[in-house]
């Protein structure tokens, strides 16, 4: 059997290895020298538009060593590299960065199966902006797609606004997806961070995708190409059998010390606990908020934006957390009280950094670099480290699976233990 590959020739697939994946499969199974090789392999990753490090942090989690990385923003790549010491950074525009550069300063060793992931860019695609299938940003996809074709990874993972295929992007979405699938077995689909342990409702496209070649070669072998199964469940849809927990709440923000709007906390072991400022009628407001409703629906005429005077939508602006449910989609203005759902349930203030990123399911010791607004953005602009974490654990998964059907084949003639 012939592994169709999609690449438009028949050469050597080079993945490190000097394999040649598009040979004869022997009817007996697998070589000896291919098993010998794909048992030493380790899965590694590259992480393209990391921002500040959300992929990688979920990655790392998963058991998965993360190489080298690319971002185009400064203060993003500074909390990046100020957490991730061991990973080679590309500060640079990703459309100036080849294959042949990121094997280089990653030092993929012939030993290691890529993992390509990449988080595009994709406020032009976002339900909450403005922008479109020309926005320039939106076309960035294409780079991730060029960078596939040059590094050949044996897997591929993209997330992504759920704008990107049921809005604004889906032209844009679906010439991407018709090439991908060219090289790729992939599987697809809108998922919500709250079903795997991020205690916040953010829908987002996620792509999981494995190269043709080691699909044929595993796929009746019980590999399998799907999405995260999930980890969590809304306590709404909990029947008595389901053994998954429900859903994490916006609870997870307390707990730190009481700052007051315009402070920080500077103590030991606290990282980032900041907050802006508010004016004297924006904290009249969050009191009235919080006793009279949760959301700016209830103010009266005094306190009430003439904006806001006759309208009912955009309810969630200057709205309280709820500390019962997930919090609404975390966005870079996670640290404006006017700018969504961001007040705090019992202090008279905004969210602070380490309260956002807390709901992004960032660990409490992931330090970030930047001014206020520059860390709301990256915060916001961030894929929730758990769900990255649960693609990961997908992919290492799959490739155990690999490995241990590799060592079960008796031709194979290899001990690797």
């Amino acid at each position: 059997m012939r592994a169709d590959t999609g690449w438009e020739k028949t050469e050597s697939l080079d993945t490190g290895t000097g394999i040649d994946f598009t040979r004869e499969i022997p009817a007996s199974g697998f070589s000896e020298r291919w098993c010998i090789v794909m048992l030493q392999n380790e899965l590694c990753a590259i992480d393209l538009f990391s921002g500040c490090g959300g992929v990688t942090a979920g990655l790392k989690k998963a058991g998965i060593k993360v190489l080298a990385a690319v971002e185009i923003n400064e203060t993003a790549a500074a909390t990046y590299r100020e957490n991730n010491k061991e990973v080679a950074l590309l500060q640079r525009d990703i459309r100036e960065v080849s294959g042949e550069e990121l094997k280089e300063v990653s030092g993929m060793s012939a030993s290691e199966q890529l993992l390509l992931v990449a988080c595009p860019p994709c406020q032009g695609f976002s339900a909450i902006r403005r922008g479109g299938e020309n926005d320039e940003r939106n076309q960035l996809v294409f780079e991730f797609l060029r960078l596939v074709k040059e590094l050949r990874p044996a897997f591929i993972l993209m997330e992504n606004v759920a704008g990107m295929s049921r809005g604004k992007g889906r032209e844009t979405f679906r010439s991407a997806y018709q090439e991908f699938e060219k090289y790729y077995k992939c599987k697809y689909d809108v998922l919500n961070a709250a079903d795997y342990g991020v205690p916040q409702t953010r829908k987002r496209l996620v792509l999981h995708g494995i190269r043709n070649d080691l699909y044929e070669m595993w796929k009746e072998k019980g590999v399998e190409i799907r999405l995260p199964r999930p980890t969590h469940i809304s306590a709404g849809k909990k029947k008595k059998d389901c053994s998954l927990p429900v859903w994490k709440t916006a609870d997870v923000i307390l707990g730190l010390p009481e700052i007051e709007a315009g402070g920080e906390y500077t103590g030991e072991g606290v990282y980032n606990h900041v907050c802006n400022s508010m004016n004297d009628i924006n904290i009249k407001r969050i009191r009235y908020i919080r006793e009279h409703g949760g959301n700016r629906a209830c103010l009266p005429q005094e306190l009430a934006l003439e904006c806001h005077k006759g309208k009912s939508g955009h309810t969630d602006v200057y709205g309280i957390l709820d500390m019962k449910k997930p919090a609404p989609t975390i966005t870079g203005g996670c640290m404006y009280y006017s700018k969504g759902r961001y007040g705090h349930p019992y202090q008279n203030r905004a969210l602070s950094a380490r309260e956002a990123a807390r709901l992004q399911s960032f660990d409490d010791d992931y330090i970030f670099q930047g001014t206020n607004a520059q860390i709301a953005l990256q915060i916001g602009n961030a894929v929730p480290v758990e769900l990255a974490k649960a693609s990961g654990l997908y992919f290492a998964e799959m490739f155990r699976v690999m490995k241990s059907n590799l060592n079960k084949s008796t031709d194979c003639g290899v001990n690797n233990g």
